[in-house]
């Protein structure tokens, strides 16, 4: 792996007995000596520490808050200049075709907008900020790495670094002292729990990270649970569940559309895509994703083929994720079919190795939420 990246945390995830894979050009590690099961358990239950370093933070500033706002409304449909100080929005970039470039999440800090993107996207992100926000400075930040401390205890466990982050709320942004290092907090995360992401100074990552792992509550927790505790919570992973090709309705992501830029809005449109997005939103698309039931405890994962009928007839659809939920304690999937089949309840077909099995397409998400409000 001498060819791939490291992030600020290598030698530390290295000297915890991780297992490193390949993840979007890094070195990452996907468990640890406690294996996945344990790990998303330990998350759901008390808190997980994940590196999440690899991902891309960028700032944006114009000659005010406002100018850079209007700016990055011409690239996502989102309601960015409403976006009140200290607050955190999720949001997408799209193309012409109203597909969903990457997802990201994007943060008013004043006097600029604090984006972080996916690690596979971000040189393609960065380069697209560049190209399209006129008059408005993109700064790629190279010099923090990012954590995320997910789980009902992470209030508590924080709070032993920094009381004042009991006060954050679900998507609130702010500054605070963590073990000596200025950290950029919000409150949020993306495994269904209550928690928080810090973007640290490299030279002080490591340090905040063996402070918060010395917590009992506090374990770390690799790729594999990160993916089955965003799977449970029915959250999107980009190039699988969302891709270029795929619109925000087909993805049932139409909450992240505020009203502003719906049309009839105050700032309608104006973004790549718009009119494909706006008529969708108007007239329902032909597919959407959905959450599946396996019956059994065969998991169904990504690209198995989806039926209406257990023989016969054309494919409807297909699974774009898939595993266990150890949470849930059964398989689960997420994936897209025809407008005709997604009312909850209604039986499909998934094919594995030539024989179709029976799924039930069901409500999201898998696992109920428990973020602080």
């Amino acid at each position: 792996m001498s060819d791939l990246r490291e992030t600020p945390l290598y030698e530390l995830h290295v000297a915890l007995g991780a297992k490193m894979v390949s993840f979007a050009g890094y070195a990452m590690p996907v468990q640890y000596p406690m294996g996945v099961m344990k790990e998303h358990i330990h998350t759901r239950e008390k808190a997980g520490l994940f590196d999440v370093s690899h991902m891309g933070q960028v700032i944006l500033q114009g000659d005010d808050y406002a100018q850079a706002a209007l700016a990055l409304e011409t690239l996502v449909p989102v309601d960015v200049l409403g976006l009140p100080e200290g607050r955190q929005r999720y949001g997408f970039f799209t193309n012409d075709q109203g597909g969903i470039m990457d997802d990201l999440m994007l943060a008013n800090r004043g006097d600029h907008i604090y984006v972080v993107v996916n690690a596979g996207c971000k040189a393609a992100d960065i380069a697209h900020m560049q190209d399209g926000l006129d008059g408005i400075r993109v700064t790629e930040i190279t010099d923090r790495a990012l954590l995320a401390l997910q789980g009902p205890a992470a209030e508590r466990v924080l709070s032993t670094l920094n009381p004042a982050v009991a006060d954050m709320r679900f998507m609130d942004v702010a500054t605070h002292d963590l073990n000596g290092a200025e950290c950029w907090i919000s409150r949020s995360g993306y495994t269904g729990e209550d928690g928080f992401e810090i973007s640290v100074p490299v030279g002080d990552a490591k340090a905040l990270a063996e402070a918060l792992l010395a917590h009992e509550d506090v374990a770390p927790i690799g790729l594999g649970a990160r993916d089955s505790l965003r799977l449970e919570s029915g959250l999107c992973l980009y190039g699988h569940d969302i891709d270029a090709e795929t619109t925000p309705v087909e993805a049932a992501l139409t909450w992240a559309i505020q009203k502003v830029r719906r049309t009839g809005g105050e700032r309608a449109g104006g973004f790549p895509g718009s009119a494909v997005i706006l008529e969708a939103l108007t007239q329902g698309a032909t597919r959407k994703r959905v959450g599946l039931l396996p019956q059994g405890r065969a998991p169904m994962r990504e690209g198995v083929p989806l039926f209406a009928d257990e023989q016969g007839g054309s494919q409807i659809g297909k699974i774009t994720s898939g595993g266990f939920g150890p949470t849930v304690g059964h398989p689960i999937a997420l994936g897209y079919v025809g407008a005709d089949y997604t009312a909850h309840g209604t039986i499909l077909y998934g094919e594995l190795r030539g024989k179709r099995l029976p799924l039930t397409v069901a409500p999201l998400p898998f696992n109920p939420p428990n973020f602080k409000r």
